[in-house]
């Protein structure tokens, strides 16, 4: 690692662990958003090791995401409230399923590996919706209960209420919660960068350059490949577990493809390849869900109050279609514009903005001369 690099970490750090203080500044201050920056984000830095760094596109991600949900959820129910063996199991567990999967997909590339994929994913969401109902309660979801007879700790608090996840005794609830995910989210950045720097990563950079090459010179790359497979889906096991911590519930719809789907726009919005775009893609598609989704017809008559009866009247129903339930409809247009225009996503924007600059000073330097 460079100086740089560490740099880069530090100032991720301090952006991260500020968060509350200026994101109220732009409405996102408060702790159930935060700690969806943080999750998922996570979950992108980790996707982002096997689409980025190999250039395998994967579509069952969300496999690993429900599978560590589930993980924790028993940790809770059988062990204890204590979040540390939660994650442990968690991470784990997905990474078993992980290395048990790409061994079989693995064995395909391009679309033949991503459908591989998907296909796996949906056979996993069908069996927790389904199948395994006595292990994962179907539809209704995995829950905590009075009765879990748990190792360590009672099964419920006094006066009945169900015990919460704790650290050490230590709620994880609001903020307390989010700075717990968002030193995870450091480690795992930190993790992603020494990857990325490491002779590791600049094998899986080759694979994803040009891979009959590498064979050619004799090199065995199904190693690489699938130990960034369970990487990736370890960290994706481990944003599973945070979001159990915080929300103590376990549902196969975490498993669904567009939950997988939802990562690949994360990751190509924020630049794939990139450290910083993963998290950038999180945020901005978790900001903007926050913000669209809560738009309805009398927050958009006040908006554009402004208008005349007739114009209001036809331009509020038109601009209903893409906020509230509607809201991807807008997430599908910016990916649109993201794709046609910045190819490489946020982080090719920054760099463009950065050389005009750069191209400015040098001019405005060049004429004082």
């Amino acid at each position: 690692m460079t100086m740089k690099d560490n740099i880069l970490i530090i100032i991720f750090a301090l952006v991260i662990l500020t968060m509350p203080l200026w994101g109220g500044l732009i409405g996102a201050g408060y702790p159930d958003l935060l700690q969806k920056f943080a999750i998922f984000g996570l979950f992108a830095i980790g996707f982002n090791i096997l689409f980025g760094f190999t250039g395998y596109l994967s579509f069952g991600h969300a496999a690993f995401l429900g599978i560590g949900s589930y993980t924790a959820m028993w940790s809770f129910k059988l062990l204890s409230m204590n979040a540390i063996p939660a994650i442990i199991f968690s991470t784990l567990t997905a990474g078993l399923f992980a290395a048990a999967i790409g061994f079989v997909a693995l064995r395909r590339s391009g679309i033949y590996f991503s459908i591989l994929t998907l296909a796996f994913a949906q056979m996993c969401y069908n069996l927790a919706y389904s199948v395994l109902t006595p292990v994962t309660m179907g539809e209704t979801g995995l829950t905590l209960a009075a009765d879990d007879p748990r190792i360590f700790g009672s099964a419920s608090e006094a006066g009945g209420a169900l015990p919460l996840p704790d650290l050490f005794g230590m709620g994880l609830g609001g903020y307390n919660g989010f700075y717990f995910c968002a030193i995870i989210l450091i480690v795992g950045f930190y993790i992603s960068v020494r990857l990325y720097r490491s002779s590791f990563g600049l094998m899986l950079l080759a694979v994803k350059s040009n891979q009959n090459r590498m064979k050619y010179t004799g090199l065995n790359t199904k190693p690489y490949l699938l130990s960034a497979f369970v990487i990736s889906g370890m960290y994706a096991g481990l944003a599973g577990a945070l979001m159990v911590i915080i929300d103590p519930l376990a549902g196969a719809e975490r498993m669904q493809w567009t939950a997988s789907g939802e990562v690949v726009l994360m990751t190509i919005l924020g630049g794939v390849g990139t450290l910083l775009g993963p998290f950038i893609g999180a945020v901005t598609i978790k900001y903007f869900e926050n913000i669209f989704s809560a738009f309805n017809d009398a927050v958009l008559n006040q908006v554009f109050g402004f208008l005349p009866d007739f114009i209001q009247g036809i331009w509020v129903p038109f601009a209903g279609l893409f906020v509230g339930k509607g809201w991807h409809l807008t997430l599908g247009a910016l990916f649109m514009l993201v794709v046609i225009f910045l190819p490489g996503g946020a982080m090719e924007g920054f760099r463009l903005l950065k050389e005009k600059f750069s191209k400015k000073e040098e001019t405005a330097t060049g004429g004082a001369k």
